[in-house]
């Protein structure tokens, strides 16, 4: 009786901290977009087969394809996750990006550590490059993404590493998405989080 009162008291408190961090949550305006087991509200544009959950963490493992996170567009944002990539991995995590076929038009904030492409994590891809690699290969950093206007900040591991502001305000709405550039590539995402900004 002793462990069940335990166990059933183990259980009231893990329920009580979990709730804490979704009101924590709540009240900062973040938006879970992963619950950690399933896909649900993420689509592929195409070969969904190369999407899996695997150990609590979304995994793009396969042919090129692109998965959209459909619960709601973004304009003015914050699109932040952790993410591990494998060696000569290529991914990005793209925002205010269309639906559709091929390689999305949007804006990518560059997810490739060692990959021969020379535009690496932190970069917003066609528009501000970081050349230097900033997290190894397979291990896990963060890629925060800030879209207020035409102003886009690009934190990596919480450091500042591209602040641009696009003239030409190519893109102003859409979806966010992560990208499984080619087979061969293996990245991995977790804690992923969306927040609407004013």
């Amino acid at each position: 009786m002793a462990a069940m009162k335990t166990i059933t008291f183990g259980l009231i408190a893990a329920a009580l901290v979990a709730s804490c961090a979704m009101a924590a949550d709540d009240k900062d305006g973040w938006i879970s977009m992963f619950d950690g087991k399933t896909l649900n509200g993420w689509k592929a544009n195409e070969r969904p087969e190369s999407w899996t959950v695997r150990d609590g963490c979304i995994t793009g493992d396969g042919e090129a394809s692109h998965l959209f996170w459909m619960v709601r567009e973004g304009e003015n944002l914050e699109f932040k996750a952790e993410v591990k990539i494998g060696h000569m991995g290529n991914s990005g995590m793209f925002f205010r990006t269309a639906f559709g076929p091929g390689f999305p038009k949007g804006y990518e904030a560059q997810v490739n550590t060692s990959h021969g492409d020379p535009v690496k994590t932190g970069s917003l891809y066609h528009f501000a490059k970081i050349l230097e690699q900033l997290i190894p290969d397979d291990v896990w950093g963060t890629q925060h993404i800030i879209a207020q206007g035409n102003h886009i900040v690009i934190k990596v591991n919480d450091k500042v590493v591209t602040d641009f502001v696009d003239g030409k305000n190519t893109y102003t709405k859409g979806y966010c998405a992560l990208q499984q550039h080619n087979k061969g590539s293996v990245v991995q995402f977790r804690n992923l989080m969306f927040k609407p900004l004013p």
